[in-house]
């Protein structure tokens, strides 16, 4: 077998449709004052922020809301959130919503805990931050695995840096996963954080600091990606569908909290940095076509083994013919949801492709990639993302 490992994960899942029911006895365990962070009350989701603070509030907790959560977080939400934290003496924080929010959340209850600005506790730097507010996260969506990760991403508008929080001590404490709460997100939206949650998955299972543990994980969750995705993003109603991509997205989080994520998403973090326009999973897929045809020469039995997920039939070809099924699966899977896009879709120019590019290796995803791209290689990679037709 097998190498030397570690894995790590202190967040308890509770996972099932009709979870979201024990949300208020779980917040009762962790204190009477509650923060809960959501995206715009002035949304969709209204009515779910609205029960779930009535519910929370009939169990005797006292709930102040947060609602000016947005795409791609920044460091200024954080902080208006943060103040409202400290301010009240808020015990615990729920992120309730997508990747966004629960990132938001932990950031939120490491700076009311340690005070300061999040952005001076990135991964990078020191003093780390030596506690935090428990936090319950509770995801609306199925693709960014937060809800078990001890990373909080954010964006720093004035230099349109996007970095991250990176901490075991901001593991959720509580990750409640209920398939339900996805059953309303538009088709658009379920196919991008859908291939998000593919994308962890892969990138983990390829990733160098792989492990048996990592890729088992790993492999269910593409498993499951393979098997629902496309129809989640055809009918939302399929619970079966929903559910699945739920628990492929909560594997994609298991999987990175302990292998990690490789080229895509370092220049993916730069994408939406400079493009807070184009959301996360949106960023992955400009990136993957040119991204699988770079890397596969370099990771072929892995390549091999999901194009075998894909394709059982290939079980007993070789690994360089189900390599390039994989890669060419996979290209298939984002044309099918509606995720083979190109950069001139959101108005983003040859300029601003050769400013992502040139920043490519600020974040050190690229150094896990199986082959290691330098930066007139992205340049290469981001370019053909503007040219796809």
């Amino acid at each position: 077998m097998k190498k030397k490992f570690a894995y790590e994960q202190t967040t308890k899942i509770i996972f099932g449709s009709g979870s979201i029911a024990e949300l208020p006895d779980l917040a009762a365990g962790l204190g009477e004052r509650i923060l809960l962070v959501t995206g715009s009350k002035k949304s969709s989701r209204q009515q779910l922020y609205d029960s779930v603070t009535q519910q929370l509030r009939s169990r005797g907790l006292t709930v102040f809301h947060f609602d000016k959560v947005v795409q791609n977080p920044t460091t200024e939400c954080v902080e208006k959130g943060t103040s409202i934290a400290q301010k009240e003496g808020c015990q615990a924080v729920i992120g309730l919503g997508g990747g966004s929010v629960m990132d938001t959340a932990k950031a939120i209850a490491v700076t009311a805990a340690n005070g300061g600005r999040a952005w001076d506790y990135l991964f990078f730097k020191n003093p780390q931050p030596k506690k935090t507010l428990p936090v319950i996260a509770v995801p609306t969506t199925a693709g960014t695995g937060s809800q078990v990760t001890q990373v909080a991403v954010m964006t720093e508008t004035k230099t349109c840096t996007k970095s991250a929080v990176f901490n075991n001590l901001i593991y959720p404490r509580i990750a409640l996963v209920d398939p339900e709460l996805t059953a309303s997100m538009p088709a658009h939206i379920t196919a991008s954080t859908g291939f998000d949650a593919f994308c962890h998955c892969f990138e983990s299972y390829i990733h160098v600091k792989a492990s048996p543990y990592t890729d088992m994980i790993a492999l269910e969750g593409i498993r499951y990606a393979v098997q629902y995705l496309r129809r989640a993003v055809k009918n939302g109603e399929d619970m079966e569908a929903r559910e699945g991509m739920a628990w492929a997205d909560t594997c994609g989080g298991l999987a990175i909290a302990n292998a990690g994520v490789t080229l895509p998403h370092g220049v993916g973090m730069m994408i939406s940095g400079h493009c807070p326009q184009i959301m996360h999973g949106e960023s992955l897929a400009l990136t993957y076509p040119s991204f699988l045809q770079f890397t596969c020469p370099a990771a072929e039995k892995k390549f091999a083994d999901v194009g075998r997920i894909f394709q059982p039939s290939l079980r007993d070809a070789e690994d360089s013919r189900a390599a390039r099924e994989c890669c060419r699966e996979i290209e298939n899977l984002m044309k099918d949801i509606g995720m083979w896009l190109n950069f001139r879709q959101f108005d983003v120019t040859y300029d601003i492709i050769r400013k992502i590019a040139d920043r490519g290796h600020e974040l050190p995803d690229y150094q896990a990639n199986p082959r290691i791209a330098d930066i007139e290689e992205i340049y290469r990679e981001l370019k053909e993302g503007y040219d796809r037709v």
